[in-house]
């Protein structure tokens, strides 16, 4: 049995990566700066020592020559995990991920696959602006042929990055690098809680893994069900926490494929549903989450489903704390969704 160590969510990242380095001879690593660095985030550190230049190594500031590359890679037998720097940077390389990567098996009849890893951090709370901040994974979602996990702790952060290397079909990873250190609460001048506080930084060092399109009831409740993913999953927590609202949280942890059976049984039997997410709202998974609930939730449903999401502009920069969909938006859509008041957030 693997021995627990505490881990952040970088450390959880680099140890899954080992583990699969070392289990299999075929999994490689690289991106811009990942091999000798260790990559900007530091969650590759040490392969290119442990396992050698040809399978952790540098690349040029070329994001479609990235995932090109890897999709070949993927399709003469490797399993590479190709690290996009930053997720705003993965847009050179869409026509790669959509026109190959995503229809590799089917166009050859299953005579090719493509089962690669895209790793990309997401999300703002660094100070980043727009130009390393966004979060688009609404995108890819869209794409069939391709799988979307976003996890929001380090213990699961390695089950599903395992579990997508091992996955015969091509995934993007989005890693919510706002808690990489730990989760927060969504107060800009509240201390950050570290990971060692935290009973999801209790990581096995061996390998094992999270089975991709399962979601986690991180809180059981009754009086309204909570859909989040990432960094918003500690803000909606710490909320309902603190309004001492009888809230079912679930954390969605692979958008395509969805679970959506367990969101399903949840409102059913709560009749409320609030959607959060830090992208965009227009076109957001929000969106389509909102869809599916009143397709095969509607005669349960005792209030509009409520969305808070981040605002429709471009990422600001000294006001990215008011652009999150923090405490304040968060309270007032589950008190919209109790008491049965429609309206945006």
């Amino acid at each position: 049995m693997s021995e627990i160590r505490q881990m952040n969510m970088i450390q959880a990242i680099n140890s899954a990566l080992d583990v699969s380095m070392e289990r299999d001879e075929n999994v490689c690593v690289f991106g811009e700066d990942v091999g000798f660095y260790g990559g900007v985030f530091r969650a590759t550190a040490g392969l290119q020592e442990k396992y050698g230049k040809t399978r952790s190594f540098d690349t040029p500031i070329n994001e479609c020559g990235i995932v090109g590359v890897a999709v070949g890679m993927a399709a003469y037998g490797l399993r590479p995990v190709a690290e996009i720097q930053f997720a705003d940077y993965i847009y050179p390389g869409l026509d790669q991920i959509v026109s190959e990567a995503a229809r590799l098996r089917y166009r050859s009849a299953g005579d090719f696959t493509a089962p690669l890893v895209i790793r990309t951090p997401s999300g703002g709370g660094i100070f980043g602006g727009q130009t390393h901040s966004q979060s688009p994974e609404s995108i890819f979602t869209h794409i069939c042929g391709i799988k979307t996990v976003i996890p929001s702790t380090p213990y699961d952060a390695k089950g599903l990055l395992i579990a997508a290397i091992e996955d015969p079909d091509p995934v993007v990873f989005f890693e919510p690098k706002r808690i990489y250190n730990g989760p927060f609460d969504g107060h800009y001048d509240n201390p950050v809680m570290p990971w060692t506080k935290h009973p999801a930084s209790q990581v096995p060092e061996g390998h094992y893994a999270i089975e991709l399109g399962k979601a986690n009831i991180v809180r059981e409740g009754g009086d309204l069900t909570i859909l989040a993913y990432g960094t918003m999953v500690h803000v909606v927590l710490a909320e309902v926490e603190a309004m001492g609202v009888d809230a079912e949280i679930i954390d969605l942890r692979t958008l395509l494929p969805l679970d959506i059976d367990t969101i399903e049984a949840s409102v059913k039997k709560t009749g409320r549903c609030v959607i959060v997410h830090e992208a965009t709202r227009t076109s957001g998974f929000g969106a389509e989450l909102s869809a599916l609930v009143q397709e095969r939730c509607f005669y349960h449903l005792e209030t509009p489903i409520q969305r808070v999401t981040g605002f429709d502009t471009p990422y600001p920069h000294s006001l990215e704390w008011a652009y999150f969909p923090g405490p304040v938006r968060t309270r007032l859509a589950i008190e919209k969704a109790m008491e049965d008041v429609s309206g945006d957030i």
